[in-house]
This record gives C-alpha cells, sequence and structure tokens, in this order.
C-alpha cells in the first residue's frame, strides 16, 4: 500500500471516529424502529425526549469533571437527595421548632434552594479532592453513600407523592417542569439551554481552557499560573447544580419524589460523555458531542424495553458500550499521535 493511500485510509477512519456517536444513533434509530414497529411514533419520541434531558443535563457536568481527569459518582445521589428536599418543601415545608412555626415556599423558591444544596455538595466534592488529595472516586463514591443516606433519611424511606402543591400555601405549579410546551418536553428546553450556556463558557472562556488546561498536564497547567484547585471546585459545582436540575425536572416528571431515584444515572451520565468523544484520560470534550451522546443513551434504554430486554440484560449492553467506547477513544487517540508525528516529520 502506498504512503498517500495509507494517510488516505487513515484520514477516513479519523472523519468516521469524530462522527461515530452521530454515526452510532443513526444505526440505532433504523434498528429499533424495524425491531419494535411503535419505536418512532410520537408518544415514544416524547419519552425519549424526556428521558435525554436527564441523562444529558446529568452528563454536562459529568462532561467538565471528566475533562479535569477526573469522576463524579455522586450524581446520581445527589438527584435522589434533590428531589426528596424539593418534595419535602412542597409537602411538609420548613419547620423552625424554635419558632414555633412553619415556612412553605413558592416553585421559585423550591428550585433555588434545591440549586444551591446541589452546588454546595458538589463544593464539598471539590474541597476533598483538592485540599484533601483523595482521589476523586473515592471523594464522590464517599458523598454518594452519604447523599443517598441522607435522602432515605429526609423521609425515613418513604415517598413524596402527588406534588402539586397548594394553592393556599401558593406552592403550585411543580409540574411545569415534568410537562411539555407546544409538543417539546420541557427537560429537553432546558437541556438545549444548559448546553448552549455551558459550551460557550467551555469553549469561548477562559475559564473552559483552564478546565481542558487541568485535564491535558495538570503540573503544566499550574506552573502556567491556572488557579487549578479552584478551577476544580468550580467543576464539581457545576457537576452538582447539573445533578440538582435533574432531581428537580425527575420529581416533577412523576409527580413524586423518592430516595432511590437516580440510582446508577451516574453511569449513564459517564456513558453519555464518554460516547459523545469526551477522554477518560483528560483534556478532551465537548457539550455538543455529550449531548448526541445522551440521545445514544436514551435511545438504547427505550429501545431496549420496547424490545423486551431484560433489565439485567441492559445493564450488560449498556457496561459493554461504555468498554467499547473508551476503547475506541484509545484507539482514536493513537491514530491522533501517530498522524501528528508524521506530519511533524514530514514538515522536517
Amino acid at each position: 500500500m502506498s504512503v498517500d493511500k495509507k494517510s488516505s485510509n487513515n484520514t477516513l477512519v479519523m472523519t468516521l471516529l469524530k462522527g461515530r456517536t452521530f454515526i452510532v444513533l443513526i444505526v440505532l434509530l433504523i434498528f429499533f424502529s424495524i425491531a419494535a414497529p411503535n419505536f418512532l411514533n410520537m408518544n415514544t419520541a416524547l419519552l425519549i425526549g424526556k428521558h435525554v434531558a436527564l441523562y444529558g443535563i446529568l452528563a454536562i457536568g459529568m462532561t467538565y469533571v471528566i475533562i479535569t481527569g477526573g469522576i463524579d459518582l455522586s450524581v446520581g445521589a445527589i438527584v435522589g437527595l434533590a428531589g426528596m428536599i424539593a418534595g419535602g418543601l412542597l409537602q411538609k415545608g420548613l419547620t423552625l421548632k424554635m419558632f414555633g412555626v412553619t415556612l412553605y415556599f413558592s416553585v421559585p423558591a423550591v428550585v433555588i434552594i434545591t440549586v444551591l444544596i446541589g452546588a454546595i455538595i458538589g463544593i464539598v466534592n471539590g474541597l476533598i479532592i483538592t485540599k484533601f488529595n483523595v482521589a476523586p472516586f473515592i471523594a464522590t463514591l464517599g458523598m454518594m453513600y452519604v447523599a443517598r443516606g441522607f435522602a432515605n433519611i429526609h423521609s425515613n424511606g418513604a415517598t413524596y407523592s402527588d406534588l402539586k402543591g397548594y394553592e393556599a400555601l401558593g406552592n403550585q405549579g411543580w409540574g411545569f417542569f415534568g410537562s411539555s410546551v407546544a409538543g417539546i418536553p420541557v427537560g429537553l428546553v432546558i437541556l438545549v439551554i444548559l448546553g448552549v450556556i455551558f459550551a460557550v463558557l467551555l469553549k469561548k472562556t477562559s475559564f473552559g481552557w483552564h478546565v481542558f488546561a487541568i485535564g491535558g498536564n495538570e503540573k503544566a497547567a499550574k506552573l502556567s499560573g491556572v488557579k487549578v484547585d479552584k478551577v476544580k471546585i468550580l467543576v464539581y459545582m457545576i457537576s452538582g447544580i447539573c445533578s440538582s436540575i435533574v432531581g428537580i425536572i425527575a420529581s416533577s416528571q412523576l409527580a413524586a419524589s423518592h430516595p432511590a431515584t437516580g440510582e446508577s444515572w451516574e453511569m449513564n451520565a459517564i456513558a453519555s460523555a464518554v460516547l459523545g468523544g469526551t477522554s477518560m484520560a483528560g483534556g478532551i470534550g465537548t457539550i455538543g458531542g455529550t449531548i448526541v451522546g445522551a440521545f445514544v443513551i436514551g435511545v438504547i434504554n427505550d429501545g431496549m424495553v420496547m424490545c423486551g430486554v431484560s433489565e439485567f440484560w441492559q445493564m450488560v449492553i449498556k457496561g459493554l458500550v461504555i468498554v467499547l467506547a473508551v476503547i475506541i477513544d484509545q484507539f482514536q487517540r493513537n491514530l491522533q499521535a501517530k498522524m501528528a508525528l508524521k506530519a511533524r516529520n514530514e514538515s522536517k
């Protein structure tokens, strides 16, 4: 094989690798439309859209974390805790025993409180990782148990159901976040808005450049003046905020809050980010790719359900998808390195 032909083949392979998530999504849509005749109808599309909104928002925060070379295993538990906090505030309010009064909050106030709690948990994760030099895997694994435990303690393991609020208390309207407007799920609209905001933040600001710098080479980033600890804390805060927003949307969609909500969703978030081109080695990733990856995960999940695939096999398949995505990512990185080296040699 001639050198030019080999180079051309490498370029073609690289192009296919970069567009692999779109290709996989199209293949999956075709496959499930054949395997499950009702897969492409409007009801299914709305259902997938609602699920994609949850996975996508969660994966946006995860993308930031993975780009820095970290991981956040607490996101699913934060989803459950956020839902329980919101449900408790709507149904029971906040009782101040020392004053003998119970405060009830409007829906916007409940949203703000819930998001702030998610942000605080994220900041705590970041502080443990940066100030105590705890590995992200261990720190967020511990926080996963802490958050899930508090979610159960909050209601003694019970569910807050029928989260409609009360007109007399001025806290009605929680169902809006799980509803649809003009046929489009509100959660999906929120995903698009957050996607644009965090994509611009990642690509067009110094903060975003610092995120990539840390993932590429943390020591070099620190030597160049990047405040590594501060950036990492902010990244985990973003992950916590995204998780709490998902908790709000999920509880609104279900009109109920359960402590187990969000279990294993961290795997969906990681899979969405990795499928979308975010490298587990750090330093590489895009929000747009992650959102497409979330669509792939949503289609796989709902497609398998409609095809009658058991929950156990679904776990196996999703695990294999994550492993395969990492293998392909590593192959792409190696190919890019070889092409870059060849280009440098030819330029000499």
